[in-house]
């Protein structure tokens, strides 16, 4: 199946007849098309979870509902778009969804009416799985693993003993069952499930360097703990060990299926020797006979060890950086492409000022709500050459937009108005005067029918002008 089916249009036209344009863009989203979202379905909803008017508890049953669905393109990508709102919206997102009591339940999905059904259903159980447990560890810790503070002075780096036995455990699960979506290349064979799996794969680096960061600081108070923290955290260790094997196995399929050398992380363990001190020292505080190292040796080898994962960390540093960079490239052409794009603009004709073409650029709003830096030269021209600026301390004149009617500039009796402008209705009044001024100036009355006439006149433009 390519495109969007017939039922895909229908409810897209629906949504917008009942103006939910966040209903839309996820029908948008989660097409029948067997590709990922598209990056502008996806940008929009990011934008909708920093909206403060934006109900979260409605954009999360939308996704909810597209997961009922019976097609396995549909839940996959409401699975997939759900993902990439937990790793780029905002944070109110993932708060509302650790907070409900049940999330995706499809241990029990398969689609068995189509083609690939089967096969794709197997990963949609696991996938939802893992975004289950994602959202549990921020339920029990209150902070997303792959969005914390790193380096030295971290999060996981400067954490105290007791809240690293309790929250290396949680890193620990969240891992399993990222690393349970176990896809191999030759299964990867869609645009729907390789979207799920860059997700992961960028889950899974951030995830395991604040994974790597908490051992370490583990490793370096080791030999300071009590006996009970010791054995847990020798417990914690060897885990460790275990699903890193497992991760490097992970980043090879990543690297067989077309991501750059360059992006993948490499792994360091630490030595060995490591973990026959560890052992050794829990030994020792048991009461067993064995020969523990000597604090010098000891001393070395921890410090062997710390480095070979430290320098494990910093590559993983330099693939976040990356991204970042990468990230930030996008927002700048997306900006070029936008000046461009105010630049080619046809300009608009101002019908109240028929001297002035209001050609100046439109304000140019980041998706956000901010305003441009770089585009608020343009703006200000354009505010500044328009009638909703008024100057301090200069009264506005009274802007006549009438067609035909002339702008006038004093006379007899004549007081401003608080208005900028003033719009004549479409109410019948009296002729037009004639500008006090134009009388005055060019009208020399001869008799007095001629001077009753002008009198008139005078009084009329009087009466109108205390109406305005």
């Amino acid at each position: 199946m390519s495109g969007q089916s017939i039922t895909d249009r229908i409810a897209a036209a629906q949504h917008s007849m009942t103006g939910s344009a966040i209903s839309k863009a996820v029908c948008k989203a989660t097409t029948h098309e067997v590709s990922g979202p598209k990056k502008k379905h996806l940008d929009y909803l990011i934008h909708c979870t920093n909206e403060m008017n934006v109900s979260i508890p409605q954009l999360a049953d939308t996704l909810f509902e597209r997961t009922a669905n019976s097609s396995w393109v549909v839940v996959f990508k409401a699975l997939i778009t759900t993902h990439h709102l937990m790793m780029y919206g905002n944070e109110r997102l993932i708060q509302y969804l650790a907070s409900r009591n049940t999330l995706f339940n499809l241990n029990n999905f398969l689609d068995k009416g189509a083609l690939q059904g089967y096969d794709m259903s197997t990963f949609i159980r696991r996938y939802s799985r893992y975004l289950n447990e994602k959202a549990m560890s921020y339920r029990l810790v209150a902070v997303d693993f792959t969005k914390m503070k790193r380096g030295i002075d971290g999060v996981m780096r400067t954490m105290t003993t007791e809240k690293l036995i309790k929250t290396l455990p949680i890193i620990q699960n969240q891992l399993d069952a990222l690393l349970d979506f176990q896809a191999n290349p030759n299964e990867l064979t869609n645009g729907v499930i390789n979207s799920a799996f860059m997700l992961l794969f960028k889950d899974s680096i951030r995830l395991f360097a604040a994974y790597n960061e908490g051992v370490i600081n583990l490793l370096e108070k080791y030999f300071d703990m009590k006996k009970n923290q010791c054995k847990d955290a020798l417990d914690i260790y060897k885990k460790f060990l275990y699903r890193m094997t497992k991760l490097s196995e992970f980043l090879k399929v990543a690297e067989q299926v077309g991501i750059d050398q360059g992006d993948i992380p490499d792994l360091s363990q630490a030595p060995s020797s490591l973990l026959e001190a560890l052992e050794q020292h829990l030994a020792s505080l048991e009461g067993k006979k064995t020969k523990e190292l000597s604090a010098d040796t000891r001393a070395s080898t921890l410090n062997s060890a710390v480095s070979s994962l430290s320098s494990t960390g910093m590559s993983f540093s330099r693939m976040d950086e990356k991204e970042r960079q990468q990230a930030l490239e996008e927002e700048q052409a997306r900006l070029q492409a936008l000046k461009v794009q105010v630049l080619l603009a046809p300009a608009e004709t101002d019908h109240s000022h028929p001297q002035r073409s209001s050609a100046a650029p439109p304000m140019a709003i980041h998706p956000g709500g901010k305003l441009l830096a770089n585009d608020l030269d343009s703006s200000l021209a354009n505010l500044v050459g328009s009638d909703l600026i008024v100057h301090v301390g200069v009264r506005p004149e009274m802007q006549w937009t009438q067609p035909g009617e002339k702008k006038l500039t004093g006379g007899q009796n004549w007081q401003n108005k608080t208005m900028s402008t003033t719009q004549w209705g479409p109410a019948p009044m009296a002729p037009p005067p004639m500008p006090v001024q134009h009388v005055v100036r060019n009208t020399r009355p001869t008799n007095t029918a001629d001077n009753q006439i002008v009198m008139r006149r005078v009084s009329q433009f009087a009466v109108l002008s205390t109406r305005m």
